[in-house]
């Protein structure tokens, strides 16, 4: 993140890039707003934009950066999951059939079971589809989808730190803007 700067510092960069394509990782001051048929970035001077069109590009940006982070959350739990799936598949195998056992239904519930085989699990592979697999098709399943959203996880940090720097750059140029405003009037008002 970049470090805070006072209101009257002037940004390090008032000119803001809309990439055709999302960057890896994004460039600073890049914003993924523009359409992804465009060729070219285009860059914008953020100085030459009015008070309220500023204030709509630091709402949208914010409203981004808060999906983002959902998302963010939403990705670190699923991979939780699915590393506790695979620890199941390993940890909960290693047993005799016929071993009493607690099944989860959901997070929270559990009903008592007992472990009918040992050859072959069950394996959620999304939209409540499920397919049978050996305890290590089933494991290596799991380590791909966690290390697949890892990746994502990465992906996904890398453009949330790139908007957050956009986000200052937008807040530090509308300060100067309101800033200088404020004054403007104030010696439009003494005369």
């Amino acid at each position: 993140m970049a470090p805070s700067r006072g209101p009257s510092a002037p940004p390090k960069n008032p000119h803001f890039q809309t990439p055709s394509a999302p960057p890896s990782p994004p460039p600073p001051f890049s914003n993924n707003m523009a359409s992804t048929t465009q060729s070219q970035p285009q860059t914008i001077d953020l100085s030459s934009l009015p008070t309220a069109q500023l204030n709509n590009v630091k709402n949208q940006l914010t409203q981004e950066l808060q999906h983002m982070t959902t998302s963010f959350s939403r990705l670190k739990a699923a991979q939780g999951k699915f590393r506790d799936c695979g620890v199941s598949v390993r940890d909960g195998l290693g047993r005799d059939e016929g071993t009493p056992i607690l099944v989860p239904l959901t997070p929270s519930l559990y009903v008592p079971g007992k472990l009918a085989s040992t050859d072959a699990v069950l394996v959620d592979i999304g939209t409540g589809f499920y397919v049978e697999k050996t305890p290590p098709a089933a494991r290596e399943f799991y380590s791909r989808k966690v290390e697949e959203l890892g990746r994502n996880l990465q992906d996904l940090e890398r453009i949330v730190q790139g908007k957050q720097g956009n986000l200052s750059v937008v807040e530090d140029v509308l300060r100067q803007k309101v800033v200088s405003e404020s004054s403007n009037s104030g010696d439009d008002g003494g005369t």
